[in-house]
C-alpha cells in the first residue's frame, strides 16, 4: 500500500481541558461558540484531544505497550489500547455533559490533563454509538471491575 500525497494534516485546537474545584470542563475558544448551538440537548459528548505531553518523535514510534502502564498486563499493540503513546496522539473520552456555561462545557469526568488541547467535540447518538455486544481482553475487564469497585 502506498501513502497518499497528503501525508501532513493540520489539526488546530478548538479549546482546552480545564479543571477547577474538582470539576472538569472543556473551555471552547470564543471563535467556536456558534458551533455549540444545540449541544445542550445531548446528555453525553465525545471529546477528542491531543496528548500534548507525549509529543516526541521517539514516543510516536512506540507500537506496543503494557496497557494502563501495568507490566502485569500483556505487551499489546497501541491500537488495541488507550495509551497516550501512539503514532498520532489523539485521545478520546465519552463524557456526561452536565451543563454549559458560556463556552465552558462542564462534564462528569475527562481522562485528560488540565491544559490539554481539545481538537473536536461530537455528540453521542445512541443509534451510532451504542455497542450491544462488547468484547474485550481480560486486562480490560479487570480495569472495568476496578472502576466499578471504587
Amino acid at each position: 500500500m502506498t501513502k497518499s500525497a497528503a501525508e501532513q494534516y493540520a489539526i488546530r485546537p478548538i479549546g482546552i481541558v480545564g479543571k477547577k474545584d474538582k470539576r472538569a470542563f472543556v473551555e471552547v475558544y470564543p471563535e467556536y461558540e456558534e458551533a455549540l448551538s444545540g449541544l445542550n440537548q445531548f446528555s453525553h459528548i465525545v471529546v477528542l484531544y491531543w496528548f500534548h505531553k507525549n509529543d516526541a518523535p521517539d514516543k510516536r514510534k512506540t507500537l506496543k505497550v503494557h496497557p494502563r502502564g501495568d507490566p502485569s498486563n500483556p505487551l499489546t499493540g497501541v491500537f488495541a489500547t488507550r495509551s497516550p503513546v501512539r503514532p498520532n496522539l489523539i485521545g478520546m473520552t465519552i463524557c456526561e455533559l452536565l451543563f454549559i456555561e458560556g463556552t465552558a462545557l462542564y462534564v462528569d469526568r475527562i481522562d485528560a490533563l488540565e491544559g490539554t488541547p481539545v481538537i473536536d467535540i461530537k455528540p453521542c447518538i445512541s443509534r451510532l454509538d451504542l455497542v450491544s455486544r462488547l468484547r474485550a481482553p481480560q486486562w480490560a475487564e479487570r480495569e472495568r471491575e476496578k472502576k466499578e469497585n471504587d
